[in-house]
């Protein structure tokens, strides 16, 4: 079974129903593929630097055609300048690559993610070279920043990427707080307005049924990160779009080195459907509006990854390619025999 049952009891608030519900929920989980089949999606929020080429594989299989990568805490502080500079690198260099040969068009957004903002030393210097990423190819916003602990290093450098988010022209992408999250989405808001920024080019994430009303009523985009246990599950998400429809709400995976599903957006359509939600709010909640925010960037084009192109997994990037020691690319992805 895909589905956890203990997890379930253990987690009310992602599974509350009859055992009819609950049935259903299983039959979801293993059979959701039947329920989305020529769906597109798009997922604006998902960290495959933390993932396996399985995971491309199995987004790609599921119809998700193009993604957002922003750019965040890997899980211990850096320690150096240099650290940074690679990871951006690879943002926009090895990392989009590796998407393309999978048919995944990987767009990226950079900043200096709120829980390094509070080692100042190095924020200063990571301050400096933001602009050389910000204006390259395929960076589609500022992101992910805002607040963690809401200290006072956190609005600082919170405020100072709003400005070249203003200069660049660019989105921002909002990482709500775990702990206070309405005192720092609030917070967040206020800040980006008193910089004057349109809060059409501000997509708040991580967001919940606490603070979603008052994101939408001020006017920003209003992102919800489908993670097990900790953000929404999407059972909830389902709620939500039944009590707000689809205007200015988008859905993610924000999958990362932590304890998420990459396919989140795909399941949570799937479930959407079998709950009765319209497939046009289904299509803007799961694809379209994130293209509309963050193709305010102008660099997303739709007939890059509506129009898919050949797959040639032979291609290299600086010399290197997704195929290690002479292996052939996988053709029968359920194939028992790996060779």
């Amino acid at each position: 079974m895909c589905l956890n049952h203990d997890n379930i009891q253990q987690n009310p608030s992602h599974f509350e129903g009859s055992p009819q519900e609950l049935a259903l929920a299983t039959n979801v989980q293993e059979n959701f593929m039947d329920y989305i089949k020529d769906l597109k999606f798009f997922d604006p929020h998902i960290h495959m630097t933390s993932r396996t080429t399985d995971d491309y594989q199995a987004l790609a299989d599921a119809g998700v055609v193009a993604i957002i990568e922003p750019a965040f805490w890997l899980g211990q502080p850096r320690t150096g300048l240099a650290t940074f500079k690679d990871y951006y690198s690879s943002l926009i260099g090895w990392e989009r690559f590796r998407s393309s040969q999978f048919g995944i068009k990987h767009y990226c957004t950079i900043g200096l993610n709120s829980r390094e903002a509070n080692n100042e030393a190095l924020a200063e210097q990571v301050m400096e070279i933001l602009p050389l990423y910000l204006y390259k190819e395929g960076v589609v916003g500022v992101g992910e920043i805002g607040f963690d602990d809401q200290t006072a290093a956190e609005e600082k450098y919170y405020r100072l990427q709003l400005e070249l988010a203003k200069e660049a022209g660019l989105p921002v992408q909002i990482h709500t707080p775990h702990r206070d999250k309405k005192k720092g989405t609030e917070r967040s808001m206020a800040i980006a307005l008193e910089h004057g920024i349109d809060p059409g080019m501000v997509i708040i994430d991580h967001n919940n049924e606490e603070t979603v009303k008052s994101v939408l009523d001020q006017g920003f985009w209003a992102a919800f990160t489908i993670y097990p246990f900790t953000k929404m599950g999407n059972e909830r998400m389902v709620e939500i779009v039944k009590q707000y429809g689809s205007k200015q709400i988008m859905i993610n995976s924000a999958a990362d080195w932590g304890i998420s599903d990459p396919l989140a957006v795909p399941k949570t359509a799937a479930l959407m459907k079998i709950k009765g939600i319209s497939s046009e709010d289904i299509h803007m909640v799961t694809y379209k509006n994130a293209i509309d925010a963050f193709a305010q960037s102008g660099q997303i084009k739709v007939e890059d990854f509506e129009n898919p192109q050949e797959i040639d997994q032979s291609q290299t990037f600086n010399g290197n390619t997704i195929l290690r020691g002479g292996q052939q690319p996988r053709i029968d992805k359920n194939a028992i025999v790996i060779r």
